[in-house]
């Protein structure tokens, strides 16, 4: 070895071993499991303390509510910090949007969620020539208050997104969505299976879209395309699906993911789905 060529080697050992020792792609996991409590409704609806006790007891530490089922901002905190949960988010219907904005944000504010999110719109205004014209503009318009009051508003996808739309000129109203408002007034929430279900690839958007998806859907879904009505036959727990999480999660990092909430629409047993997809995450490696 020459003079040159051992310093050359020299450097790059230097280089080498002052470089931080990032983790390899074996060794990256979900830190914080959470659950969208639609999952749980049933249960809910008869027992809501009870109900929220048994999902923190699985292992669960952060939960997507969508319906405070007649509880008070202050009873549902109360009740989470009594079982060691956080709420990052929370699902509200089109007409809290339009109608009940502020006072919205301000239970927001005393459940401790950081993000509110509308899921879908209904189909007589997806229907209208300028119904996804005038969800856009309601979205920046409620986002822009709602980052004034340190709240992110974000939108949930379901497939129909994933149509070409007449009203569009053939374009795909998710597309429209994630072009006509602005990312710092409407981030998304991306259904990881419905997605999945319209035959369109995550990895797609997350390179076309970096950082514009904070909070994810992770349910799982037997036999490729398909539509929404098949949903009870072909949803799947966590990990019992043909859905390539590890692929998907290797990516996180460039969508912006934080939040990663289990669902699933139609369990056959309640507890023992959000367990199977719990101590399905909680192993995966990617």
């Amino acid at each position: 070895m020459n003079r040159r060529t051992f310093v050359q080697s020299s450097i790059a050992s230097a280089l080498l071993a002052a470089r931080p020792a990032w983790p390899t792609d074996s060794a990256r996991k979900i830190d914080t499991i959470g659950l969208q409590l639609y999952t749980v409704r049933n249960a809910m609806e008869k027992d809501f303390e009870g109900t929220i006790a048994r999902v923190a007891a699985v292992g669960y530490r952060e939960v997507e509510f969508a319906g405070y089922f007649d509880h008070s901002p202050k009873d549902v905190r109360i009740v989470l910090d009594r079982h060691g949960l956080t709420s990052p988010s929370a699902h509200v219907d089109y007409d809290v949007i339009e109608n009940k904005w502020p006072e919205t944000l301000e239970a927001a504010h005393t459940i401790g969620h950081s993000y509110i999110i509308r899921p879908g719109i209904e189909e007589p205004q997806r229907n209208q020539p300028d119904g996804w014209k005038r969800a856009a503009e309601l979205f920046n318009r409620v986002g822009e208050a709602s980052r004034k009051a340190g709240i992110q508003f974000a939108y949930h996808n379901y497939s129909f997104e994933f149509e070409p739309a007449k009203s569009l000129g053939g374009k795909m109203p998710y597309d429209f969505l994630l072009a006509e408002t602005d990312p710092k007034l409407v981030q998304m929430e991306m259904d990881l299976c419905w997605i999945t279900v319209a035959g369109q690839d995550p990895l797609t958007y997350f390179e076309r879209y970096p950082g514009r998806f904070p909070l994810v859907h992770v349910k799982d879904w037997k036999g490729g395309k398909g539509h929404a009505g098949e949903q009870s036959s072909r949803m799947a727990d966590v990990g019992r699906g043909d859905i390539d999480w590890k692929r998907i999660f290797a990516q996180s990092g460039k969508a912006g993911i934080r939040h990663y909430f289990v669902e699933n629409d139609e369990p056959k047993s309640i507890f023992d789905s959000i367990r199977t997809s719990f101590e399905y995450l909680r192993d995966l490696r990617f």
